[in-house]
């Protein structure tokens, strides 16, 4: 979703240089190398591609400060790097635990490492890349949206909901079985971004009209939960669930979104059951292929928003590479391989995709998939013309999902006088002040 320009000023040779003086003390310079080697990656688009033509893309890690950011490194990377410094291999196993069950901000409150390692990681790492810019606290629903900056300036958006209903949480079709507890009363949930930007180009998405900066990597990724998660335990409260629905395509960036799952769900860390996640997809065919093999449990969303190929090439793009008929194949495929139960994603545009007519074509595309439809009201974008549709023809059209026999909820919409709903994200400070709240129904169910 976002073009980076050439000019980064980003030196491998520092991050190399860095590295391995880090790593000669024990010979494992190769090792680090690997697991934190930048890869700078020009990708022109053609069929099957989910980047538009001709944009550069690359995956980020910041050669500005060259301490090591270690909520890049994963377990046997930071095990290397603390070995490398001559320290014992438990020494590794106590800094994981301080970074996914302490959520420590500084050195110093580790206080089961000797006080001279203390030190030498103050010197050498770092906690943190994210700048946080700005919190807006939503005054209609319970949400805050957070503004970070990235090392290198790009800035993304986080979200944090608390669910204070039950019923208005995400459907747990066995919220006693599995390898999650059961669902807490109240849920508080982290939708995060994987990408500064989009490439998907849906045209009623803030996000979309970007265009792609570049991929987020899994440690930018992972300390939005990270931040997230220190700010609920200020409250007393847990982390419930994350959601991959924030700024950019999960898929698209399947590396960092599937390292990122396996941090959520370490038992040593988070420790967030796999069906407490949930990925949503644009429809990037071999992403969900990949799914139905990765061999973790995660909830699938597909963002449709239209009935047939013809309106969706108009209201997303990448429908021109990956249309319907390879999606739902896909997605049969995804259930045919263990895969749980589906959720499908439909925006409701005012005239647009919110017929009766449209429902019941929305249901014959579904038959045979163990799917549940959410209907979502257009949330408002600056500068668009679109608008949500009313409450009767949205009411209609879920009455009409239903009466096909596919399972469907109106969504309530969350936080969008604060441009924290879905398809609002735009990495964005405005002047300081709460948006007015924009009603879509009245009290009676008319529109406002």
């Amino acid at each position: 979703m976002l073009a980076l320009s050439g000019a980064c000023g980003f030196r491998w040779r520092g991050v190399k240089d860095s590295i391995a003086g880090w790593g000669r003390r024990r010979g494992r310079t190769t090792a680090l190398l690997r697991s934190l080697r930048l890869r700078f990656k020009r990708r022109g688009a053609g069929r099957g591609s989910s980047r538009p033509s001709g944009r550069p893309v690359v995956s980020f890690t910041d050669v500005t400060d060259e301490r090591i950011a270690l909520y890049e490194l994963d377990r046997p990377a930071l095990t290397d790097w603390v070995v490398s410094l001559g320290q014992p291999r438990y020494r590794a196993d106590q800094l994981w635990r301080w970074l996914y069950l302490g959520l420590v901000q500084d050195f110093e409150a580790m206080t089961d490492l000797p006080r001279a390692f203390r030190a030498e990681l103050e010197a050498g790492a770092r906690l943190s890349r994210l700048e946080l810019v700005a919190s807006t606290e939503s005054q209609d629903s319970p949400a805050v949206k957070y503004l970070f900056r990235l090392s290198d300036g790009q800035q993304i958006e986080t979200v944090l909901m608390h669910f204070l209903d039950p019923a208005d949480a995400e459907e747990d079709e066995s919220p006693s079985g599995g390898d999650s507890p059961p669902a807490p009363a109240v849920r508080h949930t982290v939708c995060l971004s994987t990408q500064a930007g989009c490439a998907m180009g849906c045209v009623f998405c803030a996000t979309g009209q970007m265009g792609l900066q570049r991929d987020l990597s899994v440690g930018e990724c992972i300390e939005q939960v990270i931040f997230c998660a220190r700010r609920l335990r200020q409250l007393g409260q847990p982390l419930s669930n994350v959601v991959f629905m924030g700024m950019g395509e999960p898929l698209a960036n399947w590396a960092a979104t599937w390292s990122t799952v396996e941090r959520l769900t370490d038992a040593d860390g988070l420790a967030l059951g796999a069906r407490r996640i949930t990925i949503s997809t644009v429809g990037i065919v071999p992403g969900i292929r990949r799914l139905a093999t990765a061999g973790k449990p995660v909830r699938l969303a597909v963002s449709l928003h239209a009935p047939d190929n013809a309106l969706r090439d108009r209201l997303v793009a990448v429908n021109r590479t990956y249309d319907l008929e390879a999606i739902l194949a896909a997605c049969r495929d995804y259930q045919a391989a263990g895969g749980r139960r589906i959720t499908f994603e439909y925006v409701l545009i005012d005239g647009v995709n919110d017929r009766p007519a449209q429902a019941r074509a929305l249901a014959a595309r579904l038959l045979g998939l163990r799917a549940h439809v959410n209907l979502i009201p257009l949330n408002p974008t600056q500068g668009s013309p679109l608008l949500p549709s009313p409450y009767d023809r949205a009411l209609a059209f879920e009455t009409a999902l239903q009466a096909a026999g596919i399972g469907t909820t109106l969504r309530m919409r969350r936080g969008i006088d604060v441009q924290a709903g879905c398809g609002q994200l735009r990495s964005r400070v405005g002047d300081g002040r709460l948006g007015r709240s924009i009603p879509l129904f009245d009290a009676t169910g008319e529109p406002a």
